[in-house]
């Protein structure tokens, strides 16, 4: 009976988006938000994860519909209908999805591997607001696979490292694929005293190239934008239940540095514990004792040609879990990855947790013990941050400190301030301390549906051996809008600022970088998605206004096909004085107060993820400093069946001065079998002529139950020994963890 009422379902899917899509379409435009009404559970009634939709209570609930397609035709209905219902019961909510699809042998799924990326297949994206103040969200994402990706989202990053405690399943059909997706309350922070969060969904049908979205459809709004967001209602006497989770975990290794000289494996055998509390359904609170990171993934090599340092995310899941709350307006880490402008040189970050327990070349450092406290207090987003690390190996005990407070503001904006302590835990030591003020003005209401931000900061980090010269300061205005891109951003960082938990490329400097971007979308052409042409300049100069450097880097001529494929070809201009030496290679050095004017080309392409094959490639060539420079990259991504995925990346750096010539290399293979949406191995080899280093990691993963995880990974390191014609051995290191969730 039930398969009879869903394909009788599937037939008016056919002719309801329509009508459904015209129907939101015009609420919208009347600003109203669509909205679910959540239905309970009766009493005895309960839900089976196996994602087929068919207990009674589905039945019950009334579906959200009529969603409106983002792309390709903008603000037109979908052209597979989408229907979402939602239910609960005290501890529980739960999702029910029916994606129709009236080609359901067409679906693309080549994922399976919890917390892997899901751009290359069919998705469904749900964001949720709980505290319904469009700031900060719950992100999750799944496929027809199965395969389950999580984030946090708050006004200035996405934290997609979260792993949140929740379920799901996938049933296909001839009608399509459904979800069925189990919450619980005790994974979200949320408002008790109201019934009401903001919710949104987003579908992406890749054979079709189609993205739509339940609310929010303009180019300018989107899932991104909590302010766009629909709502649930009717969710009452719902519980945290005691809001104590206890996590206990036990680590083997097995560990051996032949290549430092100690050629025996030795084996150690610690154990450790994860408390969760929440004091207040608002807050969350972490306790950590002899914390360990045996499951961390290796960091993805880069090769550097510049004078200054690479920055490399954090991995550590204790440090990522409520980043969000910790970040600061200087940070431009995330927002240039959106923009696609990669890391700058103006990266002023004065919380950078990987300072925390880890060297400079990220040997880890023993952590004793950490506290930290995320959440809402009021009108405020809190966050608080202490680590004591532990004597180890060359490493002095240190403690950190980290508190920061905003008060929110208007609809999207706020004000806030932040704290951070270094302290060695040595006699005489000076703690080494900064503070910093921050401002966001934000509206996504400018010019009726807008988006426009003015934002501002100022930083200031003692030091033991200067009194002046501590501060870093800065401002940007931002108008991020289809078709029309525009941004100025101003920078001052001063000789002697040096934030002690922070990340800074440089100091005594003066920056100023505008942007302008036009982005024109041919109407109704069959292949044709958009253009893209645009300038953006980057000035830099001390602090006594001699200039550094002025680069204009000019979009010539950018297309994205409806197809997902990409073509652009920029040029670029640079003039430069080295305020210090440069250090290029081993033979080379370029001296203080030279100066340089050269030009550059680069064309990236990248064809569709979607592809069985997807290919992406980099050239860039032409004046580098005194000579010339040569960069070539080319990225494959092989999906051979869903589960099965080998990627492929080499970077190839030729460089010709007067002073000297030398070639960089880079190759990155890694190889994931994807055995179920909760079981994976996954193998990542690297090697580069920088440090002449082999590296191999083979990382497996089985999810037991959600929160309850098992690792096992072998990571084994040799050294290019050129004149042998061999590799030798560095370091191996064996592990083993197995962490169990308590919940009460």
């Amino acid at each position: 009976m039930l398969r009879i009422l869903l394909t009788a379902a599937a037939l008016v899917g056919a002719i309801a988006p329509a009508r459904a899509g015209q129907a939101q379409q015009a609420a919208v435009e009347n600003g109203a938000r669509p909205t679910i009404v959540a239905t309970p559970l009766a009493q005895g009634e309960s839900i089976t994860l196996d994602g087929r939709l068919d207990e009674t209570v589905w039945a019950r609930a009334v579906p959200g519909g009529g969603f409106i397609q983002v792309d390709p035709e903008n603000g037109r209905p979908a052209t597979e209908n989408t229907e979402v219902r939602i239910v609960f019961d005290a501890d529980t909510l739960y999702l029910g999805i029916t994606c129709y699809d009236s080609e359901p042998n067409g679906r693309i799924a080549y994922q399976r591997r919890r917390d892997e990326s899901l751009q290359s297949d069919d998705r469904i994206q749900i964001m949720i607001d709980t505290f319904l103040d469009a700031r900060t969200g719950y992100y999750f994402e799944l496929n027809p696979e199965g395969a389950m990706q999580d984030a946090l989202q708050s006004p200035t990053d996405t934290n997609r490292a979260w792993d949140g405690i929740w379920n799901a399943r996938v049933r296909r059909s001839e009608i399509g694929w459904t979800l069925e997706i189990e919450l619980p309350f005790r994974t979200l922070n949320f408002n008790p005293n109201s019934d009401t969060w903001g919710i949104n969904f987003q579908r992406t049908v890749q054979r079709k190239n189609e993205t739509s979205i339940w609310s929010g459809w303009r180019r300018t709004e989107g899932i991104w934008r909590l302010t766009n967001a629909g709502q649930v209602t009717g969710i009452r006497n719902v519980s945290q239940g005691t809001g104590l989770d206890l996590k206990p975990y036990g680590v083997y290794t097995s560990q051996a540095s032949p290549g430092r000289g100690q050629t025996a494996m030795r084996g150690d055998a610690s154990a450790g514990v994860d408390l969760f509390y929440n004091p207040t359904p608002l807050l969350r609170t972490v306790f950590t004792v002899n914390t360990d990171f045996a499951q961390t993934e290796v960091d993805q090599r880069q090769v550097n040609l510049t004078r200054y340092s690479l920055f490399f995310p954090e991995q550590r899941d204790f440090f990522l879990d409520g980043a969000n709350f910790l970040d600061f307006a200087s940070d431009e880490g995330m927002r240039a990855q959106w923009r696609g402008a990669g890391d700058s040189d103006d990266q002023v970050i004065p919380f950078f947790s990987r300072r925390v327990g880890l060297s400079a070349d990220a040997t880890p450092q023993k952590i004793d013990f950490g506290t930290k406290v995320t959440g809402q207090s009021g009108a405020q987003d809190v966050g608080f941050l202490h680590v004591r690390t532990g004597e180890d190996e060359g490493f002095g005990s240190e403690d950190f400190t980290v508190a920061r407070v905003k008060r929110r503001l208007f609809a999207q904006s706020y004000i806030g301030a932040l704290y951070t302590r270094r302290d060695a835990r040595t006699t005489g030591a000076d703690a080494r301390h900064t503070t910093g003020l921050d401002l966001s003005l934000a509206t996504s209401r400018f010019r009726g549906s807008r988006n426009l931000e003015l934002r501002a900061w100022y930083l200031h980090a003692t030091s033991p051996d200067t009194t002046g010269g501590n501060n870093a300061f800065g401002a940007l205005i931002d108008y991020p809008n289809d078709r029309w891109q525009a941004r100025f951003q101003t920078t001052e960082v001063q000789e002697h600022f040096d934030p002690a938990v922070g990340f800074l490329r440089r100091q005594n400097y003066r920056r100023y970088g505008p942007m302008l971007q036009f982005q024109p979308r041919p109407r109704g052409h069959r292949y044709i998605r958009h253009f893209r042409f645009g300038a953006t300049g980057d000035v830099m100069t001390d602090v006594q206004n001699d200039l550094l450097s002025r680069q204009i880097d000019v979009t010539l001529f950018s297309i994205m096909m409806h197809s997902s494929d990409h073509l652009s070809i920029n040029a670029v201009r640079r003039r430069e004085r080295l305020d210090a030496p440069f250090q290029m290679s081993r033979r080379i050095t370029l001296p203080t107060g030279a100066e340089y004017d050269y030009s550059r080309v680069r064309i990236f392409a990248r064809t569709a993820d979607r592809r069985m094959l997807a290919v992406s490639g980099r050239y860039e060539t032409g004046d580098f400093y005194s000579g010339t420079r040569t960069q070539r990259q080319l990225n494959l991504a092989l999906r051979a069946r869903p589960g099965v995925i080998a990627y492929l990346s080499g970077e190839w750096n030729s460089v010709a001065l007067p002073e000297g010539r030398f070639t960089t290399r880079l190759y990155r293979l890694v190889g994931e079998t994807q055995f179920s949406p909760v079981m994976s191995l996954v193998n990542d080899v690297q090697f580069d002529t920088q440090s002449s280093v082999l590296g191999w990691q083979a990382r497996y993963r089985w999810i037991i139950t959600p929160g309850n995880d098992v690792y096992i990974v072998y990571t084994h390191n040799w050294l290019e020994e050129p004149l042998l014609d061999r590799f030798a051995t560095l370091d191996r290191r064996a592990a083993s963890k197995i962490l169990y969730t308590y919940r009460f």
